[in-house]
């Protein structure tokens, strides 16, 4: 019975995050209901089960979706994320579009800039392009989500997005984890997915299927010579890309940091300096690429009072990013604390292919990214329940913990992007199409981008490499 409490609390969260409901309301609701069926009493399973979890993840990640979500809005509102963007896409031209709107999306992600924001700032160059070369438009979500959502948010090392930095604080990794493993299967996933959306795109050519007629949110390309250069906009994002490097892999972190708080007996939510450096050093660099980015896009903003706009647009919508993520972070922690999740958890780690605990993890943390339609949602639940017994495996038989963050990464952004994927939802919404347009293209990259990850555990067992 507790088992099937679980499931069906399981079930009805996919169900009603699929119906749009928000899980920052229903996340507790269906945890509860999984505590009462297994006979624990509802207020203090709600206050010392979920909430204590849900804050811990709100204190460690808060600072991140913060700076994140700013440093995208002030790219979007300044025009410096529209200006990569279409220098990129015009500069290839009609004939290589797919190319250029998927180089967009990879340039903008690994440069920093939210998913989301990429999504605004590529679709008005990118639905002019495929118009102007007579490609149908319904490709044209999958083309942007093949290059904001897949090897630059969690492949590629060192890419900033929190599905490479959320396994730092659990393995004690950073960002560039398993690097040779990484661009291998970012580059796969992109080599593939573009032949895929090439193959589509010559036979709708072939059939006389051109961009078609459509006319929901269509958009207006205003005077090309306002956006900034893209030798200007650019410099945002190196620089938080080479600040992080710096402070990752130069900067001497002191290891003793922490113990002047210990002795101050607080509740620390990092073991060790390690577990947080990662975190430490993208906070800084997204605090200079912010600066930097308002100094160079501060004339397209005009005065102070649109930047504090855009800088209080930012910092809302971070709130509901990191809230719908610390729901389903408490989630996990209520079922976690149930005995009938022993049963789940031992099924789980049965799963002992190899020898490693590999294809136990990428299985976990794929089933849960597809359940709750998030993959930092789904990854933190998964490496918060099971995190600890993987690292013991993988200790127990000599295995680097950097495979495990690079798994767990990828995983994470294979079956999250199902129907009710609110990046989904959004993507589609802004380009003016349907899950019945388009989302069986984007559902391919899905399945392609869940199977890369068994090829890279694949190839570490056979090699070694990391």
């Amino acid at each position: 019975m507790e088992v099937i409490g679980i499931l069906l609390s399981l079930f009805l969260l996919m169900f009603f995050a699929y119906r749009g409901f928000s899980v920052i309301l229903f996340a507790p609701v269906f945890a509860l209901l999984a505590a009462s069926l297994s006979g624990l009493t509802l207020m203090p399973a709600y206050t010392e089960l979920f909430m204590a979890k849900a804050v811990t993840y709100i204190k460690s990640f808060f600072p991140v979706f913060l700076l994140g979500a700013v440093f995208g809005k002030i790219m979007e509102d300044t025009g410096l994320a529209k200006g990569i963007a279409h220098a990129i896409i015009k500069g290839l031209g009609k004939e290589r579009a797919i190319l250029s709107v998927v180089l967009a999306g990879c340039v903008l992600t690994y440069g920093g800039v939210s998913l989301f924001v990429v999504v605004f700032a590529v679709y008005p160059f990118a639905s002019a392009l495929f118009k102007e070369a007579g490609i149908p438009k319904r490709l044209l979500p999958a083309t942007i989500a093949l290059g904001a959502f897949t090897a630059t948010m969690d492949c590629i090392p060192g890419t900033p997005q929190i599905q490479n930095l959320i396994p730092t604080n659990f393995f004690g990794t950073n960002i560039y984890a398993a690097p040779i493993l990484g661009l291998i299967g970012g580059a796969a996933v992109l080599g593939l997915g573009i032949t895929w959306l090439e193959h589509r795109r010559k036979k709708a050519a072939a059939a006389g299927e051109g961009y078609g007629n459509h006319t929901q949110n269509e958009p207006e390309i205003k005077n090309d010579t306002a956006l900034p250069s893209w030798q200007l906009a650019i410099l945002p994002l190196l620089t938080v890309l080479v600040v992080n490097f710096l402070m990752n892999n130069m900067f001497n972190w002191n290891p003793s940091m922490l113990e002047p708080f210990k002795a101050m007996k607080l509740p620390l939510t990092a073991p060790a300096v390690k577990n947080v450096i990662s975190i430490w050093s993208l906070i800084i660099a997204l605090v200079s690429g912010i600066g930097l980015a308002i100094v160079l896009g501060y004339k397209n903003l005009g005065s102070v009072g649109v930047l504090a706009k855009s800088l209080n647009a930012g910092a809302i919508g971070s709130l509901l990013a990191i809230m719908n993520t610390a729901s389903e972070v408490g989630y996990g922690n209520v079922i976690a604390s149930l005995s009938g999740f022993q049963s789940i958890s031992h099924a789980l780690m049965s799963i002992k292919v190899g020898g490693s605990p590999l294809v136990s993890e990428a299985v976990t943390v794929n089933i849960l990214a597809g359940v709750t339609g998030s993959a930092s949602g789904g990854m933190s639940i998964a490496l918060d329940l099971m995190a600890k017994d993987w690292v013991a495996w993988a200790n127990s038989i000599g295995m680097s913990p950097e495979i495990l963050h690079r798994v767990a990464s990828m995983a994470s952004g294979g079956m999250d992007t199902l129907p009710h994927n609110g990046a989904v939802i959004t993507l589609l919404a802004v380009c003016g199409m349907t899950h019945k347009d388009s989302y069986g293209d984007i559902f391919v990259l899905t399945c392609l981008k869940t199977l890369m990850v068994f090829v890279i555990i694949a190839l570490h067992a056979l090699t070694g490499i990391l």
